[in-house]
């Protein structure tokens, strides 16, 4: 068995460090697993107005700088925008990337919902956070995990409402900056989505691996935003081939069931 390997994953806007709770024990069996609460996040200090996603990233690569090598970098929507920033500004510290349910290259009706979903959120955020637990969970799942649904909504509502504005600013413009970017990314890249995701979508995945020098990406059958809780098992073999550099199970393209 090769030595434990560093992983690092990063969630979303408007969620923390516990969206990792069914993929964070299978990865500690063998790795030093870390969830860090983004700024403005959980735990984390407050993110002010004007936050760029740079300054996000400069808190990762703060942590990650205290490791002992390079560490395997995993991020959820905007944290794989935030990801993605790391390894592109500090290539040394990142072994591999995996970017589960990212944005990339929006087009200007993706870019425009997105924008008014910012919009709506400055003038009422709670209906907000409940149309984002209406689009992450299908019928079917809200049905079969209903308690899930409503800790998701939880800790949504949770958000200081500036913090999440700020980052959210963030989250609906990044992906523009980065997409210029992407062939600089020298580590292997495996962009992962569900097939029912209508804002990160199979088609931003497959993109993200066209652009990259070392690309592959996955789509989970059935799935939507919420991989990490809706389909750990997929993301986490998802990550353990980037640890172990294997490509059997994830190829350039695959969809997984």
């Amino acid at each position: 068995m090769s030595a434990p390997a560093d992983v690092v994953l990063l969630h979303g806007v408007g969620l923390d460090h516990t969206m990792w709770e069914r993929l964070a024990p299978g990865l500690a069996a063998r790795h030093h697993v870390l969830t860090p609460d983004l700024r403005g996040h959980g735990t984390a200090p407050d993110a002010a107005p004007g936050l760029t996603l740079s300054d996000l990233a400069t808190d990762i690569a703060r942590l990650m700088r205290g490791l002992d090598g390079p560490a395997h970098l995993v991020g959820f929507s905007l944290g794989a925008l935030v990801a993605t920033e790391v390894a592109l500004d500090n290539p040394e510290l990142v072994a591999s990337l995996t970017l589960v349910s990212g944005v990339a290259n929006r087009s200007a009706a993706e870019r425009d919902a997105v924008a008014g979903r910012l919009r709506a959120s400055r003038t009422d955020l709670d209906a907000t956070f409940l149309a984002a637990v209406d689009r992450w969970f299908s019928p079917t799942w809200k049905a079969a995990e209903p308690a899930l649904a409503e800790r998701v909504l939880a800790t949504l509502r949770a958000n200081r409402p500036e913090s999440y504005l700020a980052c959210y600013s963030v989250f609906a413009d990044a992906d523009a900056q980065l997409w210029p970017r992407l062939r600089e990314l020298t580590m292997p890249v495996l962009a992962i989505t569900g097939a029912e995701d209508t804002g990160s979508t199979p088609a931003m995945s497959t993109a993200v691996a066209a652009q990259v020098p070392d690309g592959r990406w996955a789509v989970v059958r059935g799935a939507r935003h919420l991989l990490p809780l809706e389909r750990p098992d997929a993301v986490l073999d998802a990550v353990v081939s980037q640890i172990d550099g294997r490509t059997s199970t994830h190829p350039p393209g695959a969809l997984l069931p």
